[in-house]
């Protein structure tokens, strides 16, 4: 009989532990649903409340709105995460310890990718190129067809597809050859020691007027850039719109050749025809279709 008693005890004891351990946690378990639901909604409504404010703001690339919202969103959800896990008495301090050690570990491990991405948030705000602009660096160039957080795609003039992570772009200096609205020109063009100057110099310049793409501020000019006994050097310096800079300078210098061949003096243009924008750089890349400039006689 006190064996049986004693069993009795034992089980009423128990299930009055188990009944308290279910109330305790079942209140835990609401609890932990409560903030999860809570958590999640409060995650969203905050990233698309900042992706609406960031992209209100002018000039503020979308990509970079919306991994700003992402970031948000998740900071949260791991703040709710830790949250819940505080809930059923686990120490959220090691929680927090763990994650921050595992998170060191992912960045040595993603050393090149975070590299990426940090490069590509500041070309993100900073711009030194946009989607259609042409660029050129010391490895890469081409035309811009989107710029990501991890790397940039390019078109280059051969209309080839060519992507570049963001690291290459953002260490290097960087021509960007569609930014400026417009660009300066120069044509050089070899004569004689008996040719004309003074009528080379007007030819030039009606040449250069007669083309509705050259602009008028700043004038075109023509200047002798070299003389020695065998001859001249003139330049022919003109401005265009950006866009119209490389179909310009080809069809100015076919028609300085064609009409100096009408010339007696018979003059003609340099072979090394010198073409560049106004921060002295070389010209860019070819358009989409295009041959590449060359060197040879006209």
């Amino acid at each position: 009989m006190d064996e049986a008693s004693d069993l009795v005890v034992a089980t009423q004891s128990a299930l009055a532990q188990l009944s308290a351990l279910l109330v305790q946690y079942s209140f835990s378990v609401v609890g932990a649903i409560l903030l999860l639901v809570l958590g999640w909604l409060a995650a969203g409504l905050l990233s698309r409340w900042a992706l609406r404010g960031l992209s209100r703001v002018r000039g503020f690339d979308a990509t970079l709105a919306q991994f700003f919202a992402n970031i948000i969103r998740y900071v949260i959800l791991v703040l709710v995460v830790v949250m819940v896990l505080g809930q059923f008495g686990v120490q959220t301090a090691s929680v927090l310890a763990a994650l921050g050690a595992i998170g060191l570990a992912v960045g040595l491990a993603l050393q090149g990718t975070l590299q990426n991405i940090a490069a590509g948030i500041m070309l993100l705000v900073l711009r030194p190129f946009r989607v259609g602009e042409t660029i050129e660096t010391g490895s890469v160039s081409g035309t811009i067809v989107d710029v990501g957080l991890f790397a940039t795609e390019l078109r280059t003039p051969d209309g080839v597809y060519r992507l570049a992570p963001n690291s290459t772009l953002w260490n290097v200096p960087i021509t960007n050859y569609s930014r400026l609205k417009t660009r300066r020109n120069e044509i050089s063009v070899s004569i004689g020691a008996d040719d004309d100057v003074g009528r080379t110099q007007a030819k030039l310049l009606a040449l250069a007027a007669r083309d509705k793409r050259v602009l008028k501020d700043p004038a075109p000019m023509a200047y002798m850039a070299e003389f020695d006994p065998g001859g001249a050097k003139f330049t022919l310096r003109y401005w265009t719109n950006s866009g119209d800079w490389w179909d310009a300078g080809r069809d100015l210098t076919k028609e300085i050749k064609l009409a100096f061949d009408k010339r007696p003096e018979r003059a003609i243009p340099d072979p090394q025809v010198d073409s560049r924008d106004v921060s002295g750089e070389s010209g860019p890349p070819a358009p989409h279709g295009a041959d590449e400039p060359s060197n040879a006689r006209t």
